[in-house]
């Protein structure tokens, strides 16, 4: 299915839409104050070593420290497997490795998160067009998108070949690298490594903490990571940041250059492939099915839950025949879903319960037929006993109601307030409570208008009874600016 990509810059930010048949399937947002970090490389400084919890925090110029694990210390794990493979645990307690004030050169592999700071990791990997460079892993890997065995073998083969004699690090091969000639391959190759190099010599001059490396911006990245050969064109609707990405096209991806575009169109890029209506609907907690049915997407710290509801479709022949086309057109929505929120970490999804086994495996497997056009790694470990779907999605940039969004301040996130009546007991209680500890002539009530209109209301013999028992006058007074839970109570 061909693609277009739409890049949407301004000055405070840039927006990137992936669209397939005119509908967007992929939304990034990256925004100048708040870049994300994952890929940048830094020269550290342990702040703490936690050996309780086999980890530690490291200061690397941002407002909350960042978080080592033991697990993710790459010399340790080299120095125990011996071998340079990737994936081996610390042999050595973290106590042991790391100490308060040492310099330390790490990369962020997660944005902070929430409360969270960023996770970070001492192999660092320095992503090309074609390659990704390991520094400290001397082996050649492929990408899984590289099915061929064949071809897998003759792209190994030919790296091999084109490493340096002294060389102790390794590649990784990118799925572009499969139609690449040798000589774009051994240019990605040399400039990774002069950028290794480079940034080698800098962190021996740098005071800790600072930045040595940031990785590409939000438009050069695109370039790099999301263009294929599905993809028909780029349209770019700034034209300065066109000129910058072609200069980028011509060094790095020439064979990009040709589908570069620049939109000079009047109405708004975003406005005209309905991009800012598809972002508002992904900020909504409920999205809506073709069919009648309809899914409620609810994200917390520790995971994300959809749930599948058939709502006011009643077209199948019988009921299990509803529930079942309602479950196969929600698996591909919520695969969609997935990738426009940006949504990672656990995710499990509620589909509705279905009675025969053929019906869960057709499900089952349009949900993985979906979710095979996504680029981010997951797991799908299938049905549990309860009827749920268990999954995880890499999660390492902050998902789109994160970055555009946040909590309420009148609800604090909670998604509802208080009731009025609710506020007014609590009111109740407090006049109760200050008149016990201060000798006040009257208690004055500041609240909203909703609160105040109860007192008079309904609740005014309440007050009334209140009023008798302490023997003090109570006064009211409605304050635009509160908000429903919102009170002060006056002594006067």
């Amino acid at each position: 299915m061909n693609e277009e990509i739409l890049i949407n810059v301004t000055p405070q930010e840039t927006r990137v839409a992936v669209m397939q048949s005119g509908v967007a399937q992929e939304l990034h947002v990256e925004r100048a104050a708040s870049r994300g970090l994952v890929g940048n490389i830094y020269m550290g400084k342990v702040a703490r070593v936690l050996p309780g919890m086999q980890s530690a925090f490291v200061e690397i110029g941002l407002e909350r420290a960042a978080f080592l694990h033991v697990a993710d210390i790459w010399e340790e794990r080299a120095s125990g497997g011996g071998n340079g493979e990737s994936g081996k645990p610390a042999q050595k307690p973290i106590e042991k490795i790391l100490a308060e004030g040492q310099p330390l050169l790490v990369q962020v592999v997660k944005d902070p998160i929430g409360t969270k700071g960023a996770r970070l990791s001492t192999q660092t990997s320095i992503a090309g067009r074609m390659l990704v460079y390991l520094p400290q892993d001397p082996h050649i890997g492929i990408s899984q998108r590289i099915e061929d065995e064949s071809g897998r073998q003759l792209l190994r083969d030919k790296v091999q070949q084109m490493l340096p004699a002294d060389e102790k690090g390794g590649f990784i091969v990118r799925t572009m690298a499969e139609t690449a000639t040798d000589a774009e391959l051994l240019n990605d190759l040399q400039y990774l490594r002069k950028l290794w190099q480079d940034l080698r010599a800098k962190s021996l001059s740098s005071p800790a903490p600072s930045l040595l490396y940031q990785d590409l911006s939000l438009a050069q990245r695109v370039l790099r990571d999301l263009v294929h050969d599905n993809t028909d064109r780029i349209l770019i609707d700034s034209r300065e940041n066109f000129l910058k990405l072609q200069a980028f096209a011509r060094d790095y991806t020439p064979n990009v250059l040709a589908r570069l575009d620049h939109y000079t169109g009047e109405r708004p890029l975003f406005d005209l492939y309905n991009v800012e209506d598809e972002i508002e609907k992904d900020l909504a907690r409920r999205v809506e099915l073709k069919s009648g049915g309809y899914l409620i997407i609810d994200q917390t710290e520790a995971m994300t839950t959809i749930d599948v509801n058939t709502g006011g479709f009643v077209g199948g022949r019988n009921f299990d025949d509803t529930i079942f086309k309602t479950n196969l057109e929600a698996a591909q929505v919520i695969a969609r879903q997935l990738r426009l929120r940006n949504l990672g970490g656990i995710i499990i999804a509620d589909f509705i319960d279905m009675e025969t086994e053929d019906h869960r495996a057709a499900v089952l497997a349009e949900f993985n037929k979906a979710l095979a056009r996504d680029r981010t790694r997951m797991t799908v470990s299938g049905f549990t006993q309860l009827g749920l779907v268990e999954m995880t999605r890499k999660r390492t940039r902050e998902s789109l109601a994160h970055v555009l969004c946040e909590s309420c301040p009148t609800c604090g996130g909670r998604g509802q307030v208080k009731t009025a009546r609710t506020v007014c007991y609590e009111i109740l209680r407090e006049i109760l409570r200050e008149s016990r500890q201060f000798s006040a002539r009257e208690f004055r009530i500041l609240a909203a208008q909703v609160v105040i209109d109860l007192f008079l209301e309904e609740e005014s013999q309440s007050l009334a009874m209140l009023e008798d028992f302490i023997g003090k006058p109570v006064s009211m007074q409605a304050e635009s600016s509160y908000t429903q839970e919102q009170f002060d109570i006056v002594l006067m």
